[in-house]
């Protein structure tokens, strides 16, 4: 494996790790994480990780566990994916320091949400990629340029689309024909 390909395969895992280094101490308590056995690895895992066979031991067990899961992860890829996952950690590399602070933030912020909260937070999200791309630009644009009361209104406006349910669709609404019969008396 050249140079290159395992500077890349290393920086993706690292990378895929970030989310156990930026874990807090455990609690009071809590079990702490166990250590894993270099030699528990698979043969996959040992090319990708070479680079830490002689110090594998002297590695927090935090650290060989996200890196063992990071490679796992990694060797579970497609070929399309691992490109898509190199091509994202290219743009990561580009980005200023205060930008990948931020996101940094950000990241962290979602790991604290309850569970229900990440996936309607996922979910959201999902829904605004399914948009057409100008529909996209033109949302954005319209965050951009208000004001943080109007971003609050924004918000405050879609929960309560949110809450009130799904709006019908023009063809979905009942035509002046189909309306609702009047129960005889």
């Amino acid at each position: 494996m050249s140079n290159t390909r395992r500077a890349w395969i290393f920086a993706l895992l690292l990378l895929a790790a970030a989310p156990a280094f930026a874990q807090e101490a455990p609690a009071a308590g809590a079990n702490p994480p166990a250590p894993v056995a270099w030699s528990s690895l698979a043969p996959e895992q040992h090319k990708l990780l070479s680079r830490f066979a002689g110090q594998w031991e002297s590695l927090p067990p935090s650290r060989q566990q996200a890196l063992a899961h990071g490679s796992e992860r990694w060797l579970g890829m497609s070929s399309e994916q691992r490109d898509k996952a190199r091509e994202r950690f290219s743009h990561w590399q580009g980005l200023p320091p205060e930008e990948r602070h931020a996101l940094r933030g950000r990241w962290q912020s979602f790991q604290a949400l309850p569970p229900n909260e990440q996936a309607r937070v996922r979910e959201n999200f999902h829904k605004f990629q399914q948009l057409p791309p100008a529909r996209r630009q033109t949302l954005r644009e319209q965050w951009h340029s208000a004001t943080p009361a109007q971003r609050q209104q924004m918000i405050e406006h879609a929960r309560e689309q949110r809450q009130s349910g799904p709006m019908p669709r023009p063809s979905q609404a009942p035509r002046p024909s189909q309306a609702p019969r009047q129960p005889h008396r």
